[in-house]
């Protein structure tokens, strides 16, 4: 039986080596030339004017957790078109009161003024 993984275990040791040996040679070859403005934190061409560890607004979370949640949901979308053509009237229902609920759920943060941005 071992020897079926043969294949996989040679695969990540000549993966694993190889990463080594170039990480490794990068370390040697590689120019080192430290300089005090290669080291300063840099963000978007502007200095550092406030702590990293700076609080952000909720609604920033908010919105970033909701277009993942409607785009996690759309994705299901894409294997119902697929198939569109082979499934029954059964699972037209099913895909129907799931957009219905896609769509009572987008009305429901609509109205909570979610997706507003002061």
């Amino acid at each position: 039986m071992l020897a079926e993984y043969w294949p996989v275990l040679l695969f990540i040791g000549v993966a694993t080596g190889l990463g080594l040996v170039l990480l490794a040679v990068g370390l040697l070859a590689g120019p080192r030339r430290p300089e005090a403005e290669k080291l300063a934190p840099y963000e978007c061409g502007f200095e550092a004017f406030e702590d990293a560890r700076m609080r952000f607004d909720v609604r920033y979370y908010l919105l970033a957790i909701l277009f993942i949640i409607f785009d996690l949901e759309i994705a299901f979308l894409f294997p119902w078109a697929v198939v569109f053509q082979q499934i029954g009237m059964i699972a037209m229902i099913e895909m129907g009161l799931f957009l219905l609920l896609l769509v009572v759920g987008f009305a429901y943060v609509w109205k909570k003024g979610a997706l507003e941005w002061e």
